[in-house]
């Protein structure tokens, strides 16, 4: 049956790319795709060893999802925003490491943070996703130099976290947020930044009781 053989081909293509991703959240999904649609496959061809396998990665990849959507939901207890000295040893270190794929979004950039920026790891749980590092501009602007989130967690929003929900720059007495300016492929426009020339601008909410 060709639709059958080309299901089968198709589930396995997807397969070898969904092992290939970075980011977390679109590895579940391509491998839920996959592993649908060799299920599929397998129940046409009655090998249900097979059927079985497929199921339990079908499951898997479910519940893994809801908890990928459920943290990106709750930003609140998934990120912890940390302050960092401009030459912490370890935020020199992640820099380096870094240094190719941070180029990557901010041409130009040196890899290291001037004197009088202030550094923020990103942290979930004990890992360190991303870091942001902000120069105080004046007149109430903060100047973000570097904003940076490793490939794993780009679909996950720790961005959001840090913008909208942290309180890190109304606690600092910042009335708005400018992005860096020329930061290739930006994501701001969904956490409500405004495009400003050559880079985002967003206002800064008042401190909710509880910061």
């Amino acid at each position: 049956m060709p639709w059958l053989d080309i299901l089968g081909w198709a589930g396995s293509a997807l397969l070898v790319v969904s092992v290939m991703q970075t980011r977390i959240l679109r590895l579940r999904l391509l491998n839920l795709a996959a592993t649908i649609a060799l299920l599929i496959f397998n129940w046409g061809l009655g090998i249900w060893s097979m059927v079985a396998m497929n199921a339990v990665l079908a499951a898997l990849n479910v519940f893994y999802i809801a908890k990928l959507q459920r943290e990106r939901r709750a930003g609140s207890t998934a990120y912890e925003v940390l302050s960092v000295d401009s030459d912490d040893t370890y935020l020199t270190h992640f820099l380096r490491r870094q240094a190719r794929d941070i180029a990557s979004f901010n041409p130009g950039l040196t890899g290291s943070v001037a004197a009088g920026a202030a550094a923020y790891l990103i942290q979930h749980g004990n890992e360190t996703v991303g870091i942001v590092v902000v120069r105080d501009a004046g007149g109430g602007d903060a100047q973000v130099e570097l904003d940076y989130v490793t490939p794993p967690y780009r679909d996950l929003s720790p961005g959001e976290f840090v913008y909208r929900e942290s309180n890190l720059f109304a606690r600092k007495g910042f009335r708005r947020i400018l992005t860096p300016p020329g930061m290739l492929a930006p994501y701001y426009a969904r956490l409500g930044f405004t495009r400003d020339g050559d880079h985002w601008v967003l206002a800064v909410r008042e401190p909710s009781p509880a910061a």
